[in-house]
């Protein structure tokens, strides 16, 4: 059913969208931030921040998570230029990077609040 019986039907589309298409190395990049906000543990991280500023401590208590966990998942984030850190004293305050993030959080969840996924992937779906 999904089977073309023509290598391309549309030559001119097929070639502009060729042309718009990132490069290798910008798609993985790309893939590589899905994936880290694709954690539940990191994406509650994140909705946290939304508010602005929290120290470990802090997110700890928000998230549920030990304060191990949420250094290590903030130590991802940090490498992948998700969150940003400021010092003050012996202690780090995380943020959201930049606006970018925040968008792709407050889509998503607009998203997911205004559809009803069917959840194939997950047992017991129907």
């Amino acid at each position: 059913m999904d089977r073309c019986t023509a290598k391309v039907v549309d030559a001119d589309r097929v070639a502009a969208v060729c042309e718009r298409m990132p490069a290798a190395g910008d798609l993985a990049d790309t893939a590589d931030v899905f994936g880290l906000l694709s954690d539940p543990n990191r994406l509650r991280l994140l909705v946290a921040l939304l508010d602005g500023e929290l120290c470990v401590c802090d997110l700890a208590a928000v998230t549920g998570q030990s304060e191990s966990a949420v250094s290590h998942a903030l130590r991802l984030l940090r490498a992948h230029r998700i969150v940003a850190a400021r010092r003050s004293g012996r202690m780090a305050y995380y943020r959201l990077e930049d606006p970018h993030v925040r968008m792709l959080l407050d889509l998503a969840l607009a998203h997911t609040e205004h559809t009803e996924a069917m959840h194939p992937e997950r047992e017991g779906a129907p």
